[in-house]
């Protein structure tokens, strides 16, 4: 039986106002394709949107004295919502194919390839994965080339051809920039194509928020220069071009003692044949049989730092959108999204994120809530 649903947690919009719904509402907005089901925008010439990694929008009206330019057009918009889990390589093929998690097939920062004992890590894809074959679907770039649009992809150079912009942006001309001068240059050129989509991203804030955490003043000082870029994009684009800034999730500062660690528990080990996806949100593959036992134990140690569902509880409850076939051994047998600052860490397997102090991937407000601003 699943628990009631947590009051605190924020369920994914998909279909209305998801960071998937995007591209197809710019799409309709270029007036490349039909009014889309939910999200409605403007009609421009070209429309540029800039996604900065880690940037929730709790966390914006948080520390708005810190970024001026972004919090003054919150007044004048709502906020979306990532997909679940609410995690970088989720987001981003959300955001490039247009589609929900269980369709994409990108459930996580770390998700088991059926059939085998291992893991696929989307951000450091595997060489003997095709990321055409785990996400065979057309993108949302694709579908907006093939009716006219212009995309172009401004983004380090190191992720050109990587696994991960193939799976989640292929269909769109790639610019390697690997300064923040040469990104804007680029979006702004790019931009100056009739019916364009630029997609610009920066990673910077989330990789300091990892590190430092999201009080931080390094966090608040790379926030400051985030705004300060955004600003400029703005002032260097034609007026008549639309700026959309969005993130792909939020964060939370995850303290020492609100981390169990399951080489330390070992009882969370039994019956679980391999741990995945990431501390905020855990893929849980069970041995054969084992799914009850490993609800029931989790639940017991874990309590209410988080919620213990079984895959089929979490589609039922909506957390992926519709769920493909191919895509359903993927995901966890169980899945825990954690509440609060709580995670759970394994020093084995996992040792790089015992190091982190800000954390996502669950569906609290902090970590689901992204901005959807536009100028």
């Amino acid at each position: 039986m699943r628990p009631a649903p947590d009051p605190t947690f924020v369920d994914p919009a998909y279909s209305t106002r998801s960071l998937g719904d995007v591209v197809p509402a710019i799409a309709a907005a270029l007036g490349c394709a039909g009014s889309p089901a939910g999200l409605a925008l403007p009609s421009a010439p070209a429309y540029v949107v800039m996604l900065i990694d880690g940037l929730g929008a709790r966390l914006l009206e948080r520390y708005a004295h810190a970024a001026p330019f972004l919090s003054s057009l919150l007044a004048h918009s709502e906020p979306g919502t990532a997909g679940v889990p609410s995690t970088t390589a989720t987001s981003l093929t959300s955001f490039g194919t247009g589609l929900t998690p269980g369709s994409h097939g990108l459930v996580g920062y770390t998700s088991r390839v059926p059939g085998t004992n291992h893991l696929l890590n989307a951000l450091q894809w595997p060489k003997d994965v095709d990321p055409t074959e785990w996400q065979p679907n057309p993108t949302a770039f694709q579908r907006l080339a093939e009716n006219g649009g212009s995309v172009t992809v401004v983004n380090k150079r190191e992720f050109f051809g990587s696994g991960l912009t193939v799976a989640a942006h292929r269909g769109a001309e790639f610019v390697g920039a690997d300064k923040v001068g040469e990104r804007l240059a680029a979006a702004v050129e790019a931009a100056k194509q009739q019916c364009s989509l630029t997609y610009l991203y920066d990673g910077d804030l989330d990789w300091t928020g990892h590190r430092y955490g999201v009080a931080s003043s390094p966090w608040l000082q790379q926030l400051s220069m985030i705004d300060s870029e955004a600003e400029q994009l703005r002032d260097a684009l034609p007026h008549s071009t639309r700026l959309m800034v969005v993130a792909d999730h939020g964060m939370v500062d995850s303290a020492k003692e609100s981390r169990i660690d399951v080489d330390e528990r070992l009882e969370l080990r039994d019956g679980v044949a391999l741990l995945g996806g990431e501390a905020r949100f855990r893929h849980l593959y069970c041995a054969s049989g084992a799914v009850a036992d490993v609800v029931a134990t989790w639940r017991e140690v874990l309590g209410d730092r988080a919620e213990v569902l079984t895959r089929e509880q979490a589609i039922t409850a909506g957390w992926f959108g519709p769920v493909t076939p191919g895509v359903l051994p993927r995901l966890g047998d169980v899945v825990v999204a954690s509440r609060g600052d709580h995670a759970v860490v394994s020093s084995a397997d996992f040792p790089y994120e015992t190091k982190l102090v800000g954390l996502h991937g669950s569906l609290t407000a902090d970590e689901m809530l992204i901005p959807i601003l536009i100028s």
